[in-house]
């Protein structure tokens, strides 16, 4: 049987720190002079007083983390930071049901995105600082989990980053926790950079702070309804396209940048595949607007560039409603969807690696068609592929899609129309925000749909976030008889 005792000593660390965190809003309300400083301290002291008792009631025995225990403590982490982090929208003023205030707080931890609020123009600062917290929080915590815990766990081919790891050559950092350390310290400078730049560009400093940690966790939530539309300002959303890229790009690359290796991230064939994937998409849409839309030359590419980086790299910000643009936009923005950025980055979807290790599949596939036999090795990135890494990526996806399509026909029996019900179940599986269509496109939000709905949409935000098989191998029987 499974010793529960770690997993709950480190998820009451984990829920105690959340407790911590509950701290930073609660003083912007006061420096604000807003009373909801006091659902800040209320919550906190809630959560505190839970990770403490997990703590003290499992403290005494050294951490070390089986393989089945490292996936139950991902899981039992994501949905009860969740289950914590939607107590200051409980309590607050905003009058949120629990299963709003999950679904609220799922989004932005799973940087996701979607939202159930409206008139976030005029809410107090700390429930838009927590927001943008949670995002931020979630954005690391992805990033952690992508390069220290999911190589380990064998899910969706990110073993590969434990192979490159076992290998002193290209090794990035001797140990885990010196390469989450560093990947943290990544995090926060860009964050700060990119802070820096929308204050310059003409942001408040409040403004600056909440959109650069939803920036570069590439999130998406933001302190006004009309998202970065808000700032009619073309160097602010220049600034942004640029940070959403810095965010969905490896970390890893970033710390072989700064130790010397500056030609790693050209040499990547993912950052390559992803950069060309998005200069394509991008030039396609902005002669799109050009021809069919009459937009200017400049503001198409502005356009275009910014909502088109935004949806690929999973943040979910928008600067017009661009389900508005006609049905290739509509169509290219539905598969765009999908994409994602790079593994080992804060972004969601399939993830570029996936898909060029199930074409060299599907190549080598085709050559034993043409020659049965011959011998065809699969390498990538200069590694030969083993059958174990390719069964995990193509499966990987074959659940994604059969998900998808569960998940989207479940939506269309409580009653959602054809493009919100596959619109949504495709933005929370890839943890994009917002989907198509009047209700839950840009312009829109997630509260009208039913509160079956939204705990189908946040299930699904935990199952892609989590990359699938991290919670799906918690149902299997075997998983806790030994």
């Amino acid at each position: 049987m499974i010793s529960f005792r770690p997993v709950l000593f480190v998820f009451g660390l984990l829920v105690t720190a959340m407790g911590l965190a509950m701290a930073v809003p609660a003083m912007a309300d006061i420096a604000a002079g807003h009373s909801d400083w006091m659902v800040f301290a209320i919550s906190g002291a809630c959560s505190l007083g839970l990770g403490g008792l997990f703590v003290f009631a499992t403290i005494g025995q050294p951490i070390e983390l089986s393989l089945r225990q490292g996936f139950l403590l991902t899981t039992l982490s994501w949905i009860g930071l969740s289950a914590v982090g939607a107590l200051p929208l409980v309590f607050s003023e905003l009058g949120l049901s629990y299963t709003d205030a999950f679904f609220e707080a799922i989004s932005g931890l799973t940087t996701t995105g979607s939202t159930v609020l409206a008139g976030l123009d005029r809410m107090p600062p700390g429930i838009l600082l927590w927001r943008a917290m949670l995002q931020w929080l979630g954005g690391i915590g992805i990033i952690v989990m992508g390069i220290a815990i999911l190589p380990y766990l064998r899910v969706g081919g990110m073993q590969l980053f434990r192979m490159e790891s076992s290998d002193r050559s290209e090794k990035a950092l001797p140990r885990a926790a010196q390469l989450a350390g560093a990947t943290s310290t990544v995090y926060m400078i860009l964050s700060v950079a990119c802070a820096a730049a929308y204050w310059a560009a003409g942001m408040s400093g409040f403004e600056a702070i909440a959109h650069a940690m939803t920036t570069v966790s590439t999130g998406g939530y933001s302190t006004s309804d009309a998202s970065l539309g808000h700032f009619a300002n073309p160097a602010i959303h220049w600034i942004g396209t640029l940070f959403m890229v810095l965010g969905a790009l490896p970390f890893v690359i970033y710390i072989r940048a700064v130790r010397g290796k500056t030609d790693a991230l050209w040499k990547d064939s993912q950052v390559r595949h992803f950069l060309a994937g998005l200069g394509l998409a991008i030039l396609a849409m902005t002669v799109w607007l050009w021809m069919e839309r009459d937009e200017r030359i400049a503001d198409a590419l502005l356009l275009a560039a910014f909502n088109v980086v935004s949806v690929v790299t999973t943040t979910g910000y928008a600067t017009v409603d661009y389900g508005q643009w006609g049905t290739f936009a509509v169509g290219a923005f539905f598969f765009l969807t999908f994409m994602g950025g790079c593994a080992g980055s804060t972004s969601g979807g399939i993830k570029v690696m996936r898909f060029e290790i199930a074409a060299i599949a599907i190549r080598s596939q085709l050559k034993r068609l043409i020659l049965p036999h011959g011998v065809f090795p699969m390498t990538y990135r200069g590694q030969t592929l083993s059958g174990d890494v390719v069964r995990s990526v193509l499966n990987l996806v074959f659940v994604f899609i059969a998900v998808f399509v569960l998940f989207a026909t479940c939506l269309s029996l409580l009653g959602l129309d054809f493009i919100t019900a596959t619109s949504g179940a495709a933005t929370a599986l890839a943890n994009v925000g917002p989907g198509l269509g009047d209700v839950i496109g840009p312009a829109g939000n997630f509260s009208t749909l039913p509160d079956a709905a939204k705990w189908i949409l946040s299930a699904g935000m935990l199952l892609g976030r989590l990359e699938f098989f991290t919670v799906l191998v918690l149902l299997v029987p075997e998983f806790w008889r030994g």
